[in-house]
C-alpha cells in the first residue's frame, strides 16, 4: 500500500511461539494507552453537540465502549506500575489498526518488524557468548566466584539487553528479550559449574604437591601469587632415611621407587593428620612446616607428636617391606623452631613456596645428628612445647661447623600430659655383648658426601643388633680417633688374613672413650650379606 510493504505474521515472530498465524495478520503498533483517539458519545451526535463539519475527512468508527458490553482487551499499554491495568475497548483497538495502516502508507510510519529465525538464533548465541565470556573473566579475577561483583556485571548485561531491545522497538523492530536473558543466565551457570568443577580438580591435583592451606592461599588470596615472603615463627621438621643412598646402589631403580612410594604413602598421611605443610620431598628426605600458612598455638607440640607417630609407623612400614622382600628402613628426624621468611621464592619463570633462613638450615643440621628411630629437637622447640609435656631420653652437646659455642639438642621419646597428643616410643635397652674373638676391621671417615683416603685399622670387640664397639690399634695415637657424631665406612676383615670379609657398612660414632681407645658406632646401613654375618656373631656372643 503506497510505498509500504505489509508482511504477513508468522507463527514465531517476535516473542510468539507457535502462534495461530492463519489468515492475513500483521503485528499491531499501538499509538499508546486508551484515550489516544477522540471519542464522542452517540447522544452528542444526535443532539448536535459537536461542531459543524466535525466528521469531514475522518474515518469514524461506531462501537460500544462500556464495561458491560464485554468488548475490552488488554494491550501492551494496559499495565501500570502504580495503578490497575486499564483494558482497551475493541473499537479503539480497531482505531489503532486503521491508524497504523494509514500512517504507514502515507507517512511511512514504521511497522513492527521481526528477524528471521536464523537471525534470532544468532542473537541468542551472541548474548550467551557475552554471558559466558564475562563470567569466565570475572571468575578468574574475583575472590568469591558468585560474588556481588559478578552479579553486578550480569545485571549490567541484562540492562544493556533490555535497553537495546527497547530502543529497537521504538524503531519498529521486535527483537527477542527473554531467550537471550535465559541464554545469559544459562551460559553463566554453565561456566560457573565448569569452573567450579575444574577448580575442584585443580585443587585436588595441587594438593598432591602442596598442602590444602597453601593451595587455598595461592588461589583465593590476592597476595597468594605475589613473589616474596613474610617473616614469621615456624616449626620445621626434617626427616631422612638412614643409609638409603648406600641401599639404593644395591637395588634396581624400580625397587628404589617402590620403597620410596611405600614409605611416603603412610608417612605423608600422618603429616597431613597433624596439619603439617609438606614443603619438599628430597628423595628419601621430607621437609615439613608447622605454623604456615595457618598459625596455631600448638604448632611445635603438633610437630613433635607428628614425629613420634612417624617413628611408630615405621614398624608397620617395615612389615610391608619384609612382605615385599625389601630391606627394612630406619628414619632420623630433626625439629627446630624459629623465625624464617615464608612465601613465594623465585621469579615469574619459576616460583617455589618454601621457607628460607638459618632456622631452616639448623633443622637440617639437627637431623644429621639423629640416628635411626631417633627424634632430636632444638632447645627452642623444647621451650615452645614445654619441658613438662616431653619425655626427654637424652641430651647431646654438639658443636657444628660455623658455631663458636656448643649447643644442646634433645632426644624425645614421647609427649603427654596435654590431653591432646600422647604418642610414646618404646624404650629399647641396648646390650653390647663381647665377642669370643675380636674381628679386625678397616674404617674410613665419611666427610659430607666424600670418603677420606686415610684407612684406619681396629678390632670389633663388642656387638649389638644396632651397633658395635670398635677398639683402635693399640699402637695408634688417640689423636686419630674419630670425633663424636662423625660417620664412618667400615669393612669386616677375615681374622686369618687381611682380605675383606664384608661389603661396606656405614655407621655414626656416638661415644668415644680415649682411655680404652674404643668408640661406639650406631649402624646406619648394613648390606643384606652382612646382616646374617653380624647376627651370627651376636648370637654366638649371647651363648658365652
Amino acid at each position: 500500500m503506497g510505498n509500504q510493504l505489509f508482511t504477513p505474521f508468522e507463527e514465531n515472530d517476535g516473542s510468539y511461539v507457535r502462534a495461530d498465524a492463519s489468515g492475513y495478520q500483521i503485528l499491531l503498533n499501538y499509538r499508546g494507552q486508551t484515550g489516544h483517539f477522540e471519542t464522542v458519545s452517540l447522544t452528542d451526535i444526535l443532539e448536535e453537540r459537536v461542531p459543524s463539519g466535525w466528521g469531514r475527512d475522518r474515518i469514524i468508527l461506531i462501537g460500544k465502549v462500556g464495561e458491560s458490553f464485554n468488548d475490552l482487551f488488554y494491550t501492551p499499554y494496559s499495565s501500570s506500575l502504580l495503578g490497575l491495568s486499564q483494558p482497551m475497548a475493541g473499537v479503539e483497538v480497531q482505531a489503532n489498526l486503521i491508524s497504523q495502516i494509514i500512517s504507514a502508507a502515507l507517512n511511512e510510519r514504521p511497522l513492527i518488524q521481526t528477524w528471521s529465525e536464523p537471525q534470532e538464533w544468532l542473537w541468542i548465541f551472541i548474548w550467551s557468548g557475552v554471558g559466558a565470556t564475562l563470567t569466565w573473566q570475572w571468575q578468574n579475577k574475583t575472590k568469591k566466584f558468585l560474588s556481588l561483583t559478578l552479579s553486578k556485571y550480569l545485571t549490567l548485561e541484562a540492562l544493556i539487553l533490555f535497553g537495546s531491545t527497547y530502543i529497537a522497538l521504538t524503531l519498529g523492530w521486535w527483537i527477542p528479550v527473554v531467550p537471550p536473558l535465559l541464554a545469559i543466565a544459562g551460559s553463566s551457570f554453565a561456566i560457573t559449574g565448569y569452573a567450579a568443577g575444574t577448580a575442584g580438580v585443580m585443587r585436588k591435583t595441587l594438593a598432591r604437591y602442596l598442602s590444602n592451606e597453601i593451595v587455598s592461599n595461592l588461589l583465593e588470596s590476592k597476595e597468594g601469587l605475589k613473589i616474596g615472603g613474610k617473616r614469621q615463627c615456624i616449626t620445621i621438621l626434617t626427616s631422612d632415611l638412614r643409609g638409603f643412598t648406600a641401599l639404593s646402589e644395591q637395588l634396581s631403580p624400580e625397587d628404589v621407587v617402590e620403597i620410596i612410594n611405600t614409605y611416603l604413602k603412610d608417612i605423608l598421611k600422618i603429616i597431613t593428620k597433624y596439619g603439617g605443610t609438606i614443603d619438599k620431598l628430597l628423595d628419601d628426605g621430607i621437609m615439613v612446616l608447622f605454623d604456615d600458612p595457618i598459625v596455631r598455638e600448638d604448632d611445635a607440640e603438633r610437630a613433635v607428636a607428628c614425629a613420634l607417630e612417624m617413628q611408630l609407623e615405621m614398624v608397620s612400614i617395615n612389615k610391608k617391606m619384609k612382605s615385599l622382600g625389601l630391606p627394612t628402613l630406619e628414619m632420623g628426624i630433626g625439629i627446630n623452631t624459629g623465625d624464617a621468611v615464608v612465601g613465594n621464592i623465585g621469579s615469574e619463570e619459576h616460583t617455589e613456596y618454601t621457607a628460607i633462613g638459618w632456622e631452616v638450615n639448623w633443622a637440617f643440621r639437627i637431623e644429621t645428628y639423629a640416628t635411626g628411630n631417633q627424634i632430636l629437637i632444638s632447645n627452642a622447640t623444647k621451650e615452645a612445647v614445654g619441658i613438662s609435656k616431653l619425655r626427654i631420653d637424652s641430651k647431646k652437646e654438639i658443636k657444628p661447623k660455623g658455631i663458636s659455642t656448643p649447643i644442646n639438642i634433645y632426644e624425645v621419646g614421647g609427649i603427654g600430659d596435654s590431653g591432646k597428643y600422647n604418642p610414646f616410643l618404646p624404650k629399647e635397652e641396648e646390650i653390647l655383648l663381647p665377642l669370643e674373638k675380636a674381628i679386625p676391621v678397616f674404617y674410613l671417615i665419611v666427610e659430607g658426601k666424600h670418603i677420606s683416603n686415610t684407612v684406619f685399622k681396629g678390632n670389633l670387640v663388642r656387638l649389638s643388633h644396632r651397633g658395635a664397639e670398635i677398639e683402635m690399634n693399640k699402637y695408634a695415637s688417640t689423636d686419630l680417633m674419630p670425633l663424636p657424631h662423625s660417620n664412618i665406612q667400615l669393612n669386616l676383615l677375615n681374622p686369618d688374613n687381611t682380605s675383606f670379609m664384608s661389603e661396606h657398612i656405614y655407621g655414626k660414632v656416638l661415644k668415644v672413650q680415649e682411655a680404652s681407645k674404643t668408640f661406639y658406632i650406631r649402624f646406619t646401613f648394613k648390606p643384606t650379606s652382612v646382616i646374617g654375618q653380624l647376627d651370627s656373631l651376636h648370637q654366638s656372643s649371647s651363648l658365652l
